[in-house]
């Protein structure tokens, strides 16, 4: 049974976001008033109606209706929409740093230029430190449905705006498409001096995640909660401190956990691995950051320290300056002390 004590706990408690999708915070209500102003028909008749499709059987039914929403995105402005009503929802979540994905392939094969995508994202994330002190960082993933060769194409087209990126990522179906399909792109992207993550480990077998880090060789493992099968894998994320970025209610929505009861958040944090809570898709999951500390809170009995240590653990696995981590890490740290 969760306190009052701990509810508090994590509504207040400073954290940080590493496990975002721009494009999977499009809220119906703000999907249909862009919708219209952009003159573009949805096939639902209503935010209700659009809601109801929300139930999905596996990750391709959810990407399925996650493009078809993205289709409406054209303007720098509805894209600086999106952001800053993602931000706002940080601000009122204590949500102080977020590591925001996008994807460039998704609009850029509706020729929807770069420049209105990436302008509205990076303008509304410099409005909301101005007006709220968030901090960002921004990363563009890869969709590895897609071919490795469109995947550096769209990297060399996104060189022109380097300087705003901290990282590059792969997301999108992962059954099928193993992290070896992108090892030359990602060898480009550390040759040019950024950091990777990737999606593994999530409908795909443990087997991604070590293949992430053996030919991807990235800094983050997105998801990962199929790690929980592989002992061995266990013990190297442990000990390479190799943070998953963990998506508690969108691995409900999508059946990687049937409840959610079994999901291994808590033994992963038992096996002392860097794992941290995040919302993935939260306008179709059901829940922004809270929302997911309060549902495996909730399920898993997690103790005031297991908060503690996740909110620690995202500080502790994002790509702030390490000054800036460790004043964090104190501040939560004071919360228990």
């Amino acid at each position: 049974m969760t306190s009052r004590k701990q509810t508090e706990l994590i509504n207040t408690i400073p954290k940080t976001e590493l496990h975002v999708h721009i494009e999977g915070t499009f809220e119906p209500e703000l999907m249909f008033a862009i919708a219209e102003r952009n003159d573009i028909r949805l096939k639902y008749k209503s935010v209700d109606d659009l809601r109801a499709a929300y139930q999905f059987n596996n990750l391709q039914e959810f990407l399925d209706i996650y493009y078809a929403g993205a289709y409406v995105l054209l303007y720098e402005q509805d894209f600086y929409d999106l952001t800053k009503a993602y931000l706002k929802k940080c601000y009122e979540e204590k949500v102080v740093h977020t590591e925001i994905f996008f994807d460039p392939q998704t609009h850029t094969h509706r020729e929807v230029p770069l420049e209105n995508v990436i302008n509205g994202i990076v303008q509304a994330c410099i409005d909301a430190r101005n007006e709220w002190g968030i901090t960002y960082r921004l990363i563009p993933n890869f969709l590895r449905h897609l071919s490795e060769e469109d995947a550096i194409k769209t990297f060399k087209e996104l060189l022109a705006f380097g300087d705003l990126f901290t990282a590059f990522g792969l997301d999108s179906s992962e059954k099928g498409h193993p992290p070896a399909k992108f090892k030359r792109v990602f060898e480009m992207v550390r040759a040019e001096g950024f950091l990777s993550v990737a999606h593994a480990g999530e409908e795909g077998p443990a087997q991604n995640v070590w293949d992430a880090i053996d030919l991807l060789k990235v800094a983050r493992i997105d998801h990962g909660v199929r790690s929980i099968d592989d002992v061995v894998l266990l013990e190297e994320l442990a000990r390479i401190e190799m943070p998953l970025t963990v998506c508690p209610l969108s691995n409900l929505k999508l059946k990687v956990v049937n409840d959610m009861v079994d999901h291994p958040l808590k033994k992963l944090l038992d096996h002392n691995i860097v794992a941290t809570v995040n919302s993935d898709d939260p306008a179709y999951f059901g829940g922004y950051m809270n929302a997911n500390f309060h549902a495996v809170n909730e399920a898993l009995e997690l103790s005031d320290k297991d908060i503690v240590t996740l909110a620690a653990n995202s500080f502790k696995a994002s790509f702030l300056p390490d000054e800036e981590k460790q004043k964090w890490i104190g501040e939560i740290g004071s919360l228990i002390s």
